[in-house]
């Protein structure tokens, strides 16, 4: 958690798995959706810091939590299928481009590229289909863009299979890629 605060990402709290290959999660909600791998509080939009001191108390207070990174803030992320993040971290590498940081969570893998922002002036903004919120995953089995108002697991969250988020490529303190170059290796 310290990690990625020095690196300016905000960070808070996640709820995490009781037992391995089990769907029971840490948040006590009976049929919790996704256990394990959502913010412990529904106050995580604001509560997110870069604080060091605030996050040593949280997970000395709660050593098992999961990382949760919101998105949108200093970074966007396209989570996409194993097989697709796989061949495209291929495609990039042959390229000698860079990927920018890398993750692997589960069947999916994570693409962390420079966010699109928050703009001042709402008519700035501009939507995507690809848009994700943490309520729409399901809906969304392809390509996701995780910007403003999302949140992804982050390494070293375990997942409720006991596998962990891992880094296929960690940051390293290089500029995040443009999105839009990531997009098109995606794409394709």
């Amino acid at each position: 958690m310290l990690g990625y605060a020095a690196l300016g990402w905000p960070v808070v709290p996640g709820a995490h798995p009781l037992r391995h290959g089990s769907r029971a999660c840490s948040c006590d909600r009976l049929g919790c959706p996704d256990p394990g791998a959502h913010p412990v509080s529904p106050a995580w939009h604001v509560q997110a810091t870069t604080d060091p001191t605030q996050l040593t108390r949280w997970w000395q207070r709660e050593p098992e939590a999961n990382v949760i990174l919101p998105t949108g803030r200093v970074f966007d992320v396209f989570d996409v299928p194993l097989p697709t993040g796989l061949a495209a971290l291929t495609r990039i590498d042959a390229d000698e481009a860079h990927s920018g940081p890398v993750a692997a969570n589960g069947d999916r893998v994570l693409f962390y590229v420079a966010t699109r922002g928050n703009p001042e002036d709402e008519d700035e903004w501009w939507s995507c289909q690809l848009d994700c919120d943490p309520a729409t995953i399901d809906d969304t089995p392809g390509l996701r863009w995780h910007c403003r108002d999302s949140y992804v697991l982050a390494p070293p969250s375990t997942l409720p299979t006991g596998q962990p988020v891992s880094w296929l490529r960690p940051p390293d303190g290089r500029p995040l890629p443009d999105p839009l170059r990531i997009l098109d290796v995606l794409a394709d």
